[in-house]
């Protein structure tokens, strides 16, 4: 329970992993201190030492999920400038992302309402920014007549809310590649905002396998946001 003969890092990267776990499968008001401690195998005293407070920790779960969607649509959206493409790519991020790390993605879903109003507002921010690609690809694409949708934030947000489902029945045991689910969803989404079936069987789109690599990459690196501690005041 005391955590010795483990680094730092090794015993944050425990921590964090058990929170994760937990909050998605619990929510944050059913996990206990005493729970969490349990799971990640330390003293509620040792825990403290090394994430802070049970806010400070959920805080930073969301914060680091998000961050990397942000990262991950900074990069896809820099490949290209054509709206088609751009969606597609963004439509791979998210489904891979929801199914890959169904975990986080869930906590930041539904967790948002139990942050103060200071760290929720900044969750809030990000999650804008990460929404931001989206807003921006759809508008591109109306603007240039490539897609025609009624009201675009309506729009966005049915593409946004298909994609997330995933999370709630994908299976690695499933008949479906999880690349093809993605580019399924890449397909969908265009249709939805007024894309032809005709044009879009000659439309050349970006490889889910491309996407699946880049978010595997950006899952692996540690960003400042994991430390939860630092995020207090």
């Amino acid at each position: 329970m005391s955590g010795r003969g483990r680094s730092g890092d090794d015993t944050q990267q425990q921590v964090w992993e058990a929170a994760v776990r937990l909050f998605a499968a619990q929510g944050f008001h059913g996990t206990g201190i005493r729970e969490l401690a349990d799971a990640a195998q330390l003293s509620p005293a040792t825990l403290y030492h090394y994430m802070g407070t049970k806010q400070d920790l959920l805080f930073s779960i969301m914060r680091t999920c998000l961050d990397r969607l942000v990262m991950a649509a900074e990069r896809v959206s820099a490949d290209t400038d054509r709206p088609q493409a751009i969606i597609a790519s963004l439509v791979h991020v998210h489904v891979l992302t929801h199914a890959l790390h169904r975990d986080e993605t869930t906590v930041v879903d539904n967790e948002l309402g139990v942050l103060d109003a200071e760290r929720r507002s900044t969750i809030v921010q990000i999650r804008d920014r990460y929404e931001e690609f989206w807003r921006s690809a759809v508008a591109d694409g109306c603007e240039r007549g490539v897609f025609a949708v009624p009201d675009q934030r309506f729009a966005r947000m049915a593409v946004l809310e298909m994609c997330s489902g995933v999370a709630k029945w994908y299976s690695p045991e499933g008949e479906e590649e999880l690349d093809a689910i993605a580019t399924a969803h890449a397909q969908l989404a265009l249709q939805l905002l007024g894309v032809p079936a005709t044009r879009l069987a000659s439309t050349a789109l970006p490889e889910a396998a491309d996407v699946h690599g880049l978010v595997e990459e950006i899952w692996h690196i540690q960003l400042p946001s994991m430390r939860a501690r630092a995020t207090r005041g």
